[in-house]
């Protein structure tokens, strides 16, 4: 993880990330009215690396993976992925708002759990993981299947393949809504506090998944979460985030063990 400042550039769409980044805030801000969520941030993570932003609540955490889902759009600052602008485009020398064509193309690296698991509830277990492949990557039916059947496997629902999600426990839906998101192909998987939801005996097995997936798969992931066990676990890097703006980042265990900040202490007081 990098927190150097300053725009990326170069020949795709007018930027690219340097090195090997993959995602890349310059310069963002969102407001909400007068409240300013995100303050001039500038922040980037490097391809195949965990990263895990912690802070208070209303920090603005959450606010940077809707950024990335483009569910929001920032007032000012570009966002880079996969060195493609997100909501920007360059066109005839000048900094333009994307097409949604072009938003639809650059999101599709993007895959995102929820707190809340979002499944259709109308589609057994096999059909919401295989729905979007389809419909989405234009991935055949078998291909889908197949996938969708290996991904259930791993995230150990095979035997509830033919169920709906209200014949399942609030961790087994999250279970597939993992799955679900793993379906795409993404590039970067964002996960927004995914046990906020569950009853605390169903928070272990959903950790436990995600951590399989971070020791074991190819993927950059950029974490929410208030579990700070899990964050040490998956982590290469943890982002200390208070009004908007990073107070401090390094490793889980420089974090964790050894804050610098004031403000990063206090938080972790109330929450270890």
């Amino acid at each position: 993880m990098d927190t150097t400042k300053g725009p990326a550039s170069g020949p795709r769409n007018g930027t690219r990330a340097s090195g090997d980044e993959i995602v890349r805030f310059d310069k963002v801000t969102k407001r909400f009215g007068d409240h300013v969520v995100l303050d001039q941030l500038d922040f980037s993570v490097k391809t195949g690396k965990h990263v895990t932003l912690i802070g208070p609540s209303g920090s603005g955490k959450t606010t940077i993976l809707r950024l990335l889902m483009t569910l929001l759009k920032p007032e000012e600052g570009t966002i880079t992925v996969d060195g493609d602008l997100l909501t920007h485009e360059r066109k005839n020398g000048k900094l333009v708002k994307a097409s949604e064509r072009h938003v639809r193309e650059v999101r599709k690296k993007i895959g995102m759990v929820f707190q809340h698991f979002n499944l259709f509830p109308n589609m057994k277990v096999l059909r919401n993981v295989t729905e979007a492949p389809i419909h989405v990557l234009g991935m055949s039916k078998d291909e889908a299947e197949q996938r969708g059947r290996e991904l259930i496997e791993m995230v150990g629902l095979s035997q509830h393949l033919d169920k709906y999600p209200s014949q399942l426990s609030g961790g087994q839906q999250q279970r597939v809504a993992i799955a679900r998101a793993l379906a795409m192909r993404p590039q970067v998987l964002l996960l927004d506090e995914v046990t906020a939801a569950l009853d605390p005996e169903l928070v272990a097995g959903v950790l436990d998944v995600l951590r399989d997936i971070a020791h074991t798969a190819d993927i950059t992931m950029l974490v929410v979460t208030h579990e700070m066990s899990f964050a040490r676990d998956i982590s290469d890097a943890v982002l200390m985030f208070d009004q908007g703006k990073i107070v401090e980042s390094g490793p889980p265990d420089k974090i964790f063990s050894e804050p610098e900040h004031d403000r990063t202490r206090e938080f972790l007081s109330t929450v270890l």
